[in-house]
């Protein structure tokens, strides 16, 4: 859970994977693959991933833009949909749904990159109020964040990735995981983007 967890809906195999394999390469962790709008539901409830790409045209009895809005009601993680459809009535459905991105396959690596790299910052920066003070936060929770947990959780919450954190912390991303492990335990938090929330929300 220490890494950014995405939730990948794509109904053709081949396509996933390749998404999939995008994502390991730039330093993205998985949190499933659907291949129907059932299974994503699924796996939205289970595995409580921190964004989503969604294609719009998939199995099952809903679509894409019916999962962002499923997505909007009750999940409140952003997500990007990436499909081959850019006509201008589904564009406009899409619209409705406030994505924090669309990508059109074919796509490479590096716009899968800089498209859940804006989406995360977007949503990072909608849900930022002023960060708690530390010793606010410690006395809401059973155990206490050490100062550093602190450093690191306020470039967590700007929406930076383990890399990110890791160059303005000068520290290992090995040392970053750990430290975000924590603080997900500590805060009781599934994934990283329900951190965000819980620190907006804390007064």
């Amino acid at each position: 859970m220490t890494e950014i967890r995405v939730l990948i809906v794509e109904d053709e195999p081949l396509i996933a994977d390749d998404i999939a394999n995008s994502l390991n390469t730039i330093d993205y962790k998985v949190a499933g693959i659907a291949y129907s709008s059932e299974k994503a539901l699924e796996l939205l409830y289970a595995r409580k991933p921190d964004i989503a790409l969604l294609d719009i045209n998939i199995k099952g009895s809903l679509s894409g833009i019916d999962l962002g809005h499923i997505i909007n009601e009750k999940y409140q993680i952003p997500f990007v949909f990436l499909t081959s459809f850019s006509d201008k009535t589904t564009v406009d459905e899409a619209k409705k749904t406030m994505p924090y991105g669309y990508v059109l396959k074919p796509f490479s690596a590096m716009e899968l990159y800089t498209s859940l790299e804006m989406a995360l910052y977007r949503f990072a920066n909608e849900n930022k109020g002023e960060l708690p003070l530390l010793d606010h936060i410690n006395q809401h929770i059973p155990s206490s964040l050490t100062s550093k947990e602190y450093e690191v959780l306020q470039d967590l919450c700007q929406g930076y990735n383990n890399k990110q954190i890791s160059e303005r912390q000068f520290i290992s991303v090995n040392t970053v995981k750990t430290h975000v492990r924590q603080i997900l335990t500590k805060l009781d938090a599934p994934n990283r983007t329900s951190v965000m929330h819980r620190m907006s929300k804390m007064k």
